[in-house]
């Protein structure tokens, strides 16, 4: 639950961050420089920085969760739209496409890779990064992980440790599946035989 509202709060407000740091050069380093230093925020002091804001128990794990989120979908769709190849872009503007238009059914198409492979990361990351929040009553796989290390149990970590990793990798899975749809047949990768 956690990793699912932290996500789709991220994807709603960093892919068109990502737009933007595309189409306006100077604001769109502004953009990843914040979302990058971000990043670099230790998981635990993030959580901690979320706490006089938003209390304890789940809305700072998930505010620390949407903020660890932004940089790699953020990142991903500006790499995927700067990537386009020039002739693309200025074929589309030959043919007279608004600037809506192009990004809708060109640009974002050509991308779709790209930023679907930001949200994948994202969310992968997320599942590791959650189990940290039972630090501040959060709950989810971290709790038996915690009450774990307290009482020294190898057996109570494992029951957390487990299920947060096969999360992880059912996620991953899913992304991977979702592609088929997502991303135009033109663009998906192909197996090397």
């Amino acid at each position: 639950t956690l990793v699912v509202i932290s996500l789709v709060a991220a994807i709603l407000i960093a892919v068109p961050l990502g737009i933007i740091s595309a189409r306006v050069a100077q604001l769109g380093q502004v953009i990843l420089s914040v979302t990058g230093a971000i990043q670099t925020i230790p998981s635990l002091a993030l959580l901690v920085f979320m706490i006089p804001i938003f209390g304890i128990n789940e809305p700072p794990a998930i505010a620390a969760l949407f903020l660890y989120s932004l940089l790699p979908i953020v990142r991903n769709t500006y790499t995927g739209l700067i990537d386009i190849p020039t002739t693309m872009r200025e074929s589309a503007e030959a043919l007279g496409l608004p600037s809506s238009v192009r990004l809708r059914k060109i640009e974002l198409p050509l991308a779709s890779r790209s930023i679907l492979a930001g949200i994948k990361t994202s969310a992968v990351i997320n599942v590791g990064f959650a189990t940290i929040g039972a630090f501040i009553g959060a709950g989810g796989y971290g709790q038996p992980i915690l009450t774990g290390l307290r009482l020294d149990d190898h057996g109570l970590i494992m029951e957390g440790a487990i299920p947060a990793a096969i999360l992880a990798l059912m996620i991953q899975w899913a992304f991977e599946f979702a592609e088929r749809w997502l991303v135009p047949k033109g663009l998906r990768l192909q197996p090397v035989e």
